[in-house]
């Protein structure tokens, strides 16, 4: 029960990263182009277009790792291979983002997104599929380095 309500609450947590991460962006589009910002003489439009995609296409991966997060909560089963790679990418981009906020935005922010990552971590870790452990058998011939059968 307990890793179902922590996988819904990291699912929210994403969803509404994704939205601040899409007005945020929006903003600094509306501003770079409303300023006719430039950078190294690239056209202003380019660098307002790129805000706005830059922040689209990351606002989308939040979500699609929410709605996965959703998924997961739901079946209350662990996730398929890419659902795991999806959440494993988001929980390293929050790691990075972190290191990076804490010297840009403060101590706060970076403690928003190690919260978000260790509510992945947790999700990723309580749903883990359980490993089957094979047993040596214990007649079998003991083998050399090559994986040849030692003479006897």
């Amino acid at each position: 029960m307990l890793r179902r309500l922590i996988a819904i609450v990291a699912a929210l947590t994403l969803f509404a990263e994704a939205c601040a991460v899409v007005l945020v962006n929006w903003v600094l589009g509306r501003v770079a182009a409303n300023q006719h910002m430039s950078l190294a003489g690239i056209d202003p439009h380019a660098i307002s277009t790129g805000a706005w995609v830059g922040g689209a296409v990351f606002g989308l991966f939040l979500a699609v790792s929410g709605v996965l997060l959703l998924v997961i909560a739901i079946r209350d089963r662990a996730p398929g291979r890419v659902a795991r790679i999806t959440l494993i990418a988001c929980a390293v981009v929050h790691a990075v983002l972190g290191a990076f906020l804490v010297g840009l935005v403060g101590w706060s922010a970076f403690a928003v997104l190690m919260v978000v990552l260790a509510l992945l971590v947790f999700v990723l870790l309580a749903y883990a599929k359980e490993r089957v452990v094979v047993e040596p058998a214990q007649d079998a011939a003991p083998e050399t380095p090559g994986g040849a059968p030692a003479a006897a």
